[in-house]
């Protein structure tokens, strides 16, 4: 196994009390109780995406917010306002770290998939209705990769290492890799790094044109699963090295299947190499890991293949959970979000009884695939210290691991 040349043992780094928002909540510390209190899913049927049908889909429960007066129009989409909405509280984080570091040592990374795609959509319709092209309705810049990046970094006036990440479903999780590889590479010594995506028909359609999507709230490792929900949110950290900042990243793992498009290998290869790359790079055995935050998209192919690495490498079992039941699958801000989870279900601040989110799902395990230990609402965390895992696994192979714990 190839080691990291950015990943040195002499530097950690530390992830900061997040910002989120999702169909869980508007603010992290509400995300976090209904996390651990909702028992019926926060997804809502919708009619408007895709022609004949109703999907469910999660969204916040309010419309983000207008972006600052003065924010230049071609960052005013859907998108940048959902990212406002978190960046929204981390202000004070950030602008601090602006101060200490000067704004040219502070980096902004953000994995998206969409970015302000949808924004640009009524230019599409009118061309598909009228057979003709209306410029006014259509904005390149609203749809462009790095446009959040660049949104936030013009509002907070930093100069570092700004750009997107678009590696599908592992776009926030990488990102947070990113961050971590530029304050070892010393370019940085903070970076602002997660993830945002929104609702979208051009994702929405094209997920339904695989028949990937549900027609329910999805349903991970049940016989009876169908397929995805997709949602919208945004999730953000400051990362920095120094401790007092949050919690560290402990460990990480990237890796490529190289097999299919669209599927994931059925032998999980690749999910296996990046789940034991991060525990090598943590320092940790299988056994110290005491929950893992799963993928769990409730596809056919990904719980088929998730359930063997899971099986493969935590052969005495571990806790898990997939959360995308209660907060539809966020495509690019996934692996942020659900690293975002992580770090509430770890930190006593946000978690003092030790709970461990219980698993939404009909409780029919599909007997093909391997067993594994899905939580339910008496779980608990058994092991100390709190040290946990979040799985991010992507189109074309892609695959990304986090492992977070108690300093």
């Amino acid at each position: 196994m190839e080691s990291d040349p950015f990943a040195r043992k002499t530097m950690r780094s530390y992830l900061s009390p997040p910002a989120t928002v999702s169909a869980l909540g508007l603010t992290f510390a509400d995300t976090m109780q209904a996390l651990f209190d909702t028992t019926v899913s926060p997804l809502t049927p919708e009619t408007q995406w895709v022609p004949g049908k109703t999907i469910y889909t999660g969204r916040p429960a309010v419309a983000p917010p207008p972006l600052p007066t003065g924010t230049p129009a071609h960052f005013n989409t859907h998108n940048n306002r959902l990212l406002w909405q978190a960046a929204g509280q981390l202000q004070e984080r950030i602008e601090r770290a602006r101060a200490q570091y000067g704004g040219q040592r502070v980096g902004v990374i953000i994995g998206t998939t969409t970015t302000g795609v949808d924004d640009n959509y009524p230019a599409f319709q009118t061309f598909a209705r009228d057979g003709h092209w209306d410029k006014s309705l259509y904005q390149h810049q609203r749809q462009l990769l790095s446009a959040p990046a660049d949104f936030l970094a013009h509002h907070f006036d930093l100069s570092g290492p700004v750009y997107s990440i678009s590696t599908a479903c592992t776009s926030g999780a990488r990102a947070i890799i990113t961050a971590h590889r530029l304050l070892a590479s010393g370019l940085c010594d903070a970076v602002i790094c997660g993830g945002v995506d929104s609702l979208a028909h051009l994702t929405i359609n094209g997920f339904d044109s695989l028949q990937a999507l549900s027609a329910g709230i999805a349903n991970p490792f049940s016989i009876n699963r169908e397929g995805i929900n997709i949602g919208e949110a945004a999730a953000l950290f400051v990362m920095t090295r120094q401790a007092s900042d949050g919690l560290p990243l402990l460990g990480y793992g990237n890796s490529a299947d190289a097999w299919h498009m669209s599927s994931p290998d059925p032998k999980a290869t690749g999910a296996i190499l990046a789940i034991r790359q991060a525990l090598a790079q943590a320092g940790c055995e299988a056994q110290e890991i005491g929950w893992v935050n799963l993928h769990g998209t409730a596809t056919e192919l990904n719980d088929s293949m998730e359930s063997l690495a899971m099986a493969t490498c935590f052969a005495q079992g571990v806790a898990c959970t997939s959360t995308k039941p209660l907060t539809g699958h966020t495509l690019g801000a996934a692996g942020a979000l659900e690293a975002a989870l992580l770090w509430g279900v770890i930190h006593p601040e946000y978690n003092r009884a030790g709970q461990l989110p219980a698993q939404h799902w009909d409780g029919q395990a599909d007997p093909a695939l391997p067993a594994i230990a899905l939580t339910d609402s008496q779980s608990r965390w058994q092991k100390q210290p709190r040290i946990g895992m979040s799985l991010s696994f992507a189109f074309g192979g892609n695959n990304a691991v986090l492992i977070l714990g108690e300093a």
